[in-house]
């Protein structure tokens, strides 16, 4: 997949079939629309295209946003790509950009920037300045400058039901079920691993301190999770504690994965961690003996879930 960071970097032989949208998560709903583009260019007739944007619009036109994202823009870009799209423009949103008018984002970016054949969208997709700009406006546009609009129609999204927000609200509910029958994957932190306090190699339970940069990147509840990551191109189980340690006085987030059945010095290293299920909430202990007991406890419903699979 070829990868444009603007707008005005893309460029093409051929006409394009395309959709747009944040993307967040890459779930379900998305899917669907994205496997609509590969289908209709199943010929290789054109080149498909996804134009996306970062930063997420609600962080630039709503002033004091706080939202958390699913995805970084390397994961959603590798998400993307396992779908087989072949091209994604991610264009930096902007003040500016958001006041293009309909008829100029679709003159000036869609039919001379992306040589447009066609547009597969939802149908509740507002564009243009204010979003004032509806599906309706895009099919007149569409007979206007020569291209065809596809609309995914409110039976074929209900079928599914899937939001990114539903998505948000159940991993801060630690619904890890909830969140990955939505996704149609397992969700997972990307990071890189950095020297903690140690604690846990002197308790028989030495963990992997996680560090995210983006800090956009919606973390789930605080708790204890059963996770999986590939490391060293082996399939390594573990448990993750996402919290503030409170039984050694911690004041700050941490994310410290224990992985069962595996030694290796990890520091430096990036890691993929996919979040299976949550198996309980933090608790601060009265002894660190009473959170060693736990820990193995924590480590025996791991195993046994590792055991079903």
């Amino acid at each position: 997949m070829k990868i444009f960071h603007s707008i005005n970097d893309f460029s093409t032989t051929k006409k394009t079939i395309l959709t747009l949208g944040t993307f967040d998560g890459v779930h379900l709903g998305h899917k669907k629309i994205l496997h609509k583009l590969t289908q209709n260019n199943a010929n290789k007739e054109f080149e498909s295209l996804v134009l996306t944007f970062f930063p997420h619009p609600r962080m630039v036109l709503q002033e004091g946003s706080t939202i958390q994202l699913l995805n970084t823009i390397t994961e959603k870009v590798a998400l993307i790509e396992e779908l087989g799209i072949e091209n994604i423009v991610i264009h930096p949103f902007d003040e500016a950009f958001s006041r293009l008018t309909a008829e100029e984002f679709v003159r000036d970016v869609l039919v001379d920037k992306f040589q447009i054949h066609k547009i597969i969208i939802g149908y509740d997709h507002r564009f243009g300045r204010n979003r004032t700009a509806d599906i309706d406006d895009l099919i007149g546009f569409g007979l206007e400058y020569g291209f065809e609009v596809e609309q995914i129609s409110v039976q074929e999204i209900n079928d599914i039901s899937v939001s990114s927000t539903k998505i948000r609200t159940a991993l801060l509910e630690g619904n890890m079920s909830l969140a990955n029958s939505y996704l149609g994957y397992d969700y997972f932190l990307t990071g890189t691993v950095v020297k903690g306090k140690q604690l846990g190699r002197t308790i028989g339970y030495p963990t992997a301190n996680l560090q995210i940069p983006e800090k956009f990147k919606l973390v789930p509840q605080n708790g204890v999770y059963i996770v999986q990551s590939q490391i060293q191109n082996k399939l390594v189980y573990g448990m993750m504690n996402i919290g503030n340690n409170p039984t050694v006085g911690g004041q700050q987030q941490t994310i410290e994965v224990y992985f069962l059945d595996f030694e290796a010095d990890l520091y430096q290293q990036k890691l993929q961690i996919s979040i299976l299920q949550r198996i309980r909430s933090e608790k601060k202990f009265d002894t660190i003996e009473d959170l060693k007991n736990q820990l193995h406890k924590d480590e025996q419903t791991v195993l046994a879930f590792i055991n079903k699979i």
